[in-house]
């Protein structure tokens, strides 16, 4: 009796992660002013940004709360993503040369297991102080989209993508429109994390090694001593 106890144990546990694993997950972006973000997780869809507002009442609770005992979780996360180094090109293509590889060979694994619809965008970059910049990063961004999209339409489940850049010499900032949705499944989540996951995790720490030396070194020179 024992023995059968833990065969049905062990199959109602299996079972349970193949639910699990097959369970899918979505998220949906509208980007405008403000950004509308929706997450689903099963037939359950939730609403992440832009938050809800909050009862008066209980807004001034928590500003009571907040003046007794403030709380600088949030602070401090703040504060650790501030300190992480802007990216430059040579860093992209540090890691496009080090993440791409092994993402695409996950990916391919997938078998388009990732559907991504709607897929319409519309970018408009800004070439009012700079337009030499800006026709530059036109054409690079231009580039990329006609590079990039063949072989994501080959990887991934694309129905109707819809992408446009175009550049405004009068406009001061960069514009973004359009609305983005990713669904997936968990099991196909945990294996892009095993497949590309450790590689990201790699080129991460490598990084910001580099960053922090490259600031340290400055700071540890003795000044030059004038000459006798």
């Amino acid at each position: 009796m024992s023995i059968l106890l833990w065969l049905w144990i062990l199959c109602a546990i299996a079972a349970l992660f193949v639910l699990f694993c097959m369970t899918r997950l979505g998220v949906l972006v509208n980007i405008d002013t403000p950004v509308y973000a929706w997450v689903t997780v099963g037939p359950l869809k939730f609403q992440v940004a832009p938050s809800k507002p909050k009862k008066k009442a209980k807004q001034e609770k928590n500003h009571k709360k907040k003046e007794k005992k403030p709380k600088e979780g949030k602070a401090d996360v703040l504060e650790k993503l501030k300190k992480i180094p802007k990216p430059s090109m040579e860093d992209l293509k540090s890691a496009y040369h080090a993440l791409w590889p092994p993402m695409k060979k996950a990916l391919n694994r997938t078998r388009k297991g990732i559907k991504v619809n709607p897929l319409s965008l519309s970018v408009t970059l800004a070439g009012k102080d700079d337009p030499a910049a800006a026709a530059e990063w036109y054409g690079r961004v231009n580039g990329a989209v006609w590079t990039a999209m063949p072989v994501l339409e080959q990887l991934l489940k694309i129905p109707d993508p819809h992408i446009h850049v175009g550049v405004d010499f009068d406009a001061q900032k960069i514009q973004v429109r359009g609305s983005v949705g990713i669904s997936l499944r968990i099991g196909t989540l945990i294996g892009l994390g095993f497949g590309a996951g450790i590689p990201a995790l790699k080129w991460f720490l490598a990084y910001r090694k580099t960053h922090q030396t490259e600031k340290i070194q400055p700071e540890t020179q003795s000044p030059a001593q004038p000459a006798a």
